[in-house]
């Protein structure tokens, strides 16, 4: 008698286990495909900020003229980012100045510049975060 009860108990829990598990999976996926969308374009704009065209000496004295178009995740941090455009400048041009032109030029490159920007952007930033970081122009002379 024992067994048998010990047995149903068993399976019971099992069962109740199994299906929070595959509720939890459940729940997971719908919840995780509402985030992962992408914004609109007019989103996309709307919290982004045009960083005018800076020119700057290159590591390998070529001088470089680049703009920048920052997409940032919010209105409250595009709004952040604008007041802190004296800063985004100097993390350019701080940038900049350690690159030889050879190192920008290509696909690769500019994804570098990229990529730097947009961290070092990020680690200065309290309201929000930058989501993407577009090079608007670009010559290297």
């Amino acid at each position: 008698m024992k067994n048998k009860a010990l047995t149903i108990m068993m399976i019971l829990l099992v069962t109740i286990t199994l299906v929070g598990v595959i509720a939890l999976v459940v729940i997971l996926k719908f919840t995780g495909d509402e985030e992962a969308k992408e914004p609109s374009i007019e989103e996309v704009v709307e919290n982004s900020v045009d960083i005018p065209e800076t020119t700057t000496n290159l590591l390998s004295n070529d001088f470089i003229r680049i703009s920048f178009k920052i997409q940032t995740d919010s209105k409250k941090a595009k709004s952040e980012l604008e007041k802190r455009d004296f800063q985004v400048n100097n993390i350019i041009i701080e940038e900049l100045s350690e690159m030889k032109a050879e190192e920008l030029q290509g696909k690769k490159g500019k994804e570098m510049i990229e990529s730097k920007v947009k961290d070092k952007v990020n680690s200065l930033m309290q309201e929000g975060m930058v989501e993407k970081v577009y090079i608007t122009s670009m010559m290297i002379q």
